[in-house]
Parts: structure tokens; C-alpha cells; sequence
């Protein structure tokens, strides 16, 4: 992915950054739709936070995300849109999230229940690949971010 090392490294001369490339992502199930639709709305600054499952994080081994953390965001074709900064994480079990923090992840009408309705069907779908089965308090990982620079 040489167009992301290329957008780092300018990213990081322009700011006067030592540290190293951090991680790229597309957001969503890995599709070119979604990855574009998302990505887009990150861009738009309509979305402004995601969570994860805390539990895939300890599975994998990977550190959570941290604030300053930079991530660089792909669209649906693995080529850079933006760099974003995470603000704010914390670790909230799934019923607890906020309408608030539900409104920060810009997706679909914005209200609690779309997003607990497409985050439910997604971690479903996402936790069975591991063989974990859903529960209703699992811990997710929830970033805040801002965009810092679009490509």
C-alpha cells in the first residue's frame, strides 16, 4: 500500500512528526460499499466516532486505540481518504452506549435505535467468526475522533 506510506509520510513532514505509520482501516464489514459510504461520512465530519468488540482486541493481542492515536481511513478500494485522531476511549458495555455517542458514530438516522439495531446484527454476524456469541453488555471499545487532514 505504497499511496499510504506516500500520505503519511507527507502527512508527518508537513506537522513535524517522528513517529511511525500508524495503522490504515477501512470502517465497516469490508465491502466496497460500505467502506465507501463510511469513509465518506468520516470526510463529511457526519461521523465522528466507532467502537469495536473489546473482546476481539484481547484475542488478536492488539492494543486498544489511544488519544492522539492517528489512524489513516481507506474508502472501499484500500486507497487513503483521510487521517483522523482519536479525542476520547473508553470501554462501555453495548447497553450502556449513549443516544449521544450513538449520534458521533453518523450513521443511517442518527437515533439510538438504528444504531443499536445495525451494531447488534453486526457484531453478530462479526463475534460468530470467532465462535463468541453475542451478549447484550459486551464490552466495546469506543473512539471519538477528529479529522486532522483529508487527502
Amino acid at each position: 500500500m505504497e499511496s499510504v506510506k506516500t500520505y503519511w509520510e507527507q502527512f508527518q513532514k508537513k506537522h513535524k512528526l517522528s513517529q511511525s505509520q500508524p495503522e490504515a482501516w477501512m470502517f465497516g464489514d469490508g465491502s466496497e460499499a460500505m467502506g465507501n459510504d463510511l469513509g465518506e461520512l468520516v470526510v463529511q465530519g457526519v461521523k465522528r466516532a466507532t467502537c469495536s468488540a473489546k473482546c476481539l482486541h484481547d484475542i488478536d493481542g492488539e492494543d486498544l486505540p489511544a488519544v492522539g492515536q492517528y489512524g489513516i481511513i481507506l474508502n472501499g478500494k484500500s486507497e487513503p481518504l483521510c487521517i483522523i485522531q482519536f479525542t476520547k476511549v473508553s470501554i462501555t458495555p453495548m447497553n450502556e452506549v449513549t443516544e449521544a455517542f450513538a449520534a458521533l458514530e453518523g450513521e443511517g438516522d442518527l437515533s439510538y435505535e438504528y444504531w443499536y439495531n445495525e451494531h447488534e446484527r453486526f457484531f453478530r454476524k462479526e463475534l460468530s467468526s470467532y465462535n463468541i456469541e453475542f451478549s447484550i453488555d459486551m464490552d466495546l471499545v469506543c473512539q471519538e475522533f477528529k479529522v486532522v487532514d483529508v487527502k
